[in-house]
């Protein structure tokens, strides 16, 4: 899918700095929680913009991207936790390690294409929460009740609420991991991996070493999407092993669907979906019962069914995908 434009994206990420300047003037629309939950949209547009390189840049189908989340999580939540551990030195710290449990996952996957793979990060998305909750970890990891944690402090003085500065640090966060996605994929690195989805066979006969690629992009993904738990971890200061369940994976596979696959604006977009999504659908329950007068319950799970079959109807290609189309037949009109 060609790149979304840039002069667009500029404005984009323009808007997305004076969000927050402007509290003082619209204090009901641009509160702390509307500011937290655009933060969560952000932690989540990373996590799919990490299943994203997998799946839609090099072909490989992961179902198990909960898992990585959990990591990071955990790993940022046990450094705060158990060593004091500054929130700003969490993030590589789980980049690193998810990178490293993403590529040992990797290599014993090189075996596995298709479905037989989906099967095998399936596997891995149900056993990692267990693992969480195991007796002999507790002491790590807190079992079942999970760790409390606090939230980010504002550093340097800084004029800000801790929601503001928070969105603040996801956002640049989420910018440095964009660049280096699109640099990556522009690169012959990037070009490598997608000759691997599209023509792996040739790929072998023009001597890339496809092995080397696959395992590494999983560990590249898994770093972006363990970015994404420890940024969790700050932001929502609490993880809980039932937190990173397979619905998870799901979720994020919905938002890669819906948002393009194959687009790193797309990405964004998929992550904006399911968080609108999730915190919509109660909403949307209570307005289904008590204003149309219909008894029965909208959980997420049937909004998800509802919207994914309606979106894929309308726009095959995404979000990105059908706004691409769009702006090409108003340049042609």
């Amino acid at each position: 899918m060609p790149p979304f434009p840039r002069k667009w994206l500029a404005v984009l990420v323009a808007l997305a700095i004076l969000i927050p300047l402007l509290h003082p003037v619209m204090p009901d629309l641009v509160s702390n929680y509307r500011l937290f939950l655009v933060s969560t949209m952000i932690i989540a547009s990373i996590a799919v913009l990490g299943l994203n390189l997998l799946t839609g840049f090099n072909g490989q189908i992961s179902l198990g991207h909960s898992a990585f989340y959990a990591v990071g999580a955990y790993t940022a939540a046990i450094l705060m936790d158990k060593l004091d551990c500054p929130y700003y030195l969490t993030v590589p710290a789980a980049a690193i390690l998810s990178f490293v449990v993403g590529y040992l996952f990797g290599l014993p996957a090189l075996r596995l294409e298709g479905h037989y793979l989906a099967l095998a990060t399936f596997a891995l998305a149900l056993s990692v929460p267990q693992i969480l909750k195991y007796k002999w970890l507790e002491d790590l990891t807190g079992g079942v009740q999970g760790i409390v944690l606090l939230k980010p402090e504002v550093p340097f003085g800084l004029p800000l609420t801790e929601d503001q500065w928070l969105y603040y640090y996801c956002l640049i966060v989420m910018l440095i991991l964009y660049w280096a996605a699109a640099n990556i994929l522009k690169s012959r690195s990037g070009r490598a991996m997608m000759a691997i989805r599209d023509y792996k066979i040739a790929a072998d006969t023009m001597g890339i070493d496809t092995a080397l690629y696959k395992t590494v992009t999983f560990g590249i993904s898994a770093a972006y999407t363990g970015i994404a738990g420890a940024l969790s971890a700050s932001a929502i200061a609490f993880v809980a092993p039932d937190s990173f369940g397979f619905f998870l994976s799901i979720k994020f596979l919905i938002g890669l669907v819906v948002g393009g696959v194959g687009s790193l604006t797309g990405s964004v977009i998929g992550g904006i979906f399911y968080v609108l999504v999730d915190n919509s659908a109660q909403a949307l329950s209570t307005f289904v019962k008590n204003d149309l007068g219909l008894q029965f319950d909208l959980s997420a799970y049937t909004v998800f069914g509802i919207l994914l079959i309606v979106l894929m109807y309308l726009m095959p290609m995404g979000i990105a995908g059908g706004l691409f189309m769009a702006m090409r037949r108003l340049r042609r009109g």
